[in-house]
């Protein structure tokens, strides 16, 4: 009898349960946090090669931006002494990472910050000069008066206290340039397109126009436009880019 009789189950306390369980889970989530750390390890590896590579793919590119800058600005410049127009209209169509800060400095300075940007310039000496220090990240021509008056009545913004204000009153124009008697939209295509004694007045107080990436892109841009590429002197025919680009 004594042997048919039931021997009573070793009892575990429920804390001792619930230790044993959260020590468990703990292993769990240790060999996956291990996991991630060393798949963490190998990524950030790869990132930093590839990082490297990048930075010395960019800075050979600034470097040998700068070697052609040198190269661009001792080329006699006898092709552009003599401009057919007055009036310059140009466009930044490339360069970000890859420029030297030199070349940078230059597009700045021209008003040409950001990729598709465009800007009125009088066709002088200094002037040339600088668009073939920069030639290859830039465009232009002689823009037609068309052009000129749809540029300002479509795209045209005014640098107030260096913010960009749209023109849709005269009365901007007016409080601005109302002392050279530029009081209106007309005025500002005038002196622009006749290169008027104010031109200089007119074209800082305007912001650099915005324009639009032209819809079949441009193709082989580092090239001269004469040599089938995008950039550099255009002549007459910057105006379909304009156009396109309006």
């Amino acid at each position: 009898m004594e042997d048919n009789e039931q021997k009573p189950l070793n009892y575990i306390e429920e804390t001792i349960l619930k230790k044993r369980k959260n020590s468990e889970e703990w292993a769990i989530r240790r060999r996956q946090q291990l996991q991630e750390r060393k798949w963490k390890i190998k990524e950030d590896k790869k990132l930093t090669f590839k990082r490297a590579e990048q930075y010395i793919k960019e800075y050979r590119s600034k470097e040998l931006d700068l070697i052609r800058m040198k190269g661009r600005a001792k080329r006699r410049r006898t092709a552009l002494a003599s401009p057919a127009s007055k009036l310059l209209f140009v466009i930044r169509i490339q360069g970000k990472n890859d420029i030297h800060p030199k070349t940078r400095k230059v597009l700045n300075s021209l008003g040409l910050r950001g990729v598709f940007s465009g800007v009125f310039l009088k066709a002088n000496e200094g002037t040339l000069a600088l668009l073939q220090i920069v030639e290859p990240y830039v465009t232009y021509g002689y823009p037609n008066l068309k052009n000129v008056k749809e540029l300002i009545y479509k795209k045209g913004h005014a640098k107030i206290d260096k913010q960009r204000v749209p023109l849709t009153d005269n009365i901007i124009i007016e409080q601005s340039l109302g002392k050279y008697g530029i009081l209106c939209l007309e005025d500002m295509v005038h002196q622009i397109a006749n290169v008027g004694p104010h031109f200089k007045e007119v074209t800082g107080f305007l912001w650099p126009f915005r324009l639009n990436k032209p819809e079949n892109g441009l193709h082989g841009k580092k090239n001269l436009f004469k040599d089938g590429g995008d950039s550099g002197n255009r002549e007459d025919h910057i105006n379909e880019l304009i156009d396109k680009m309006n």
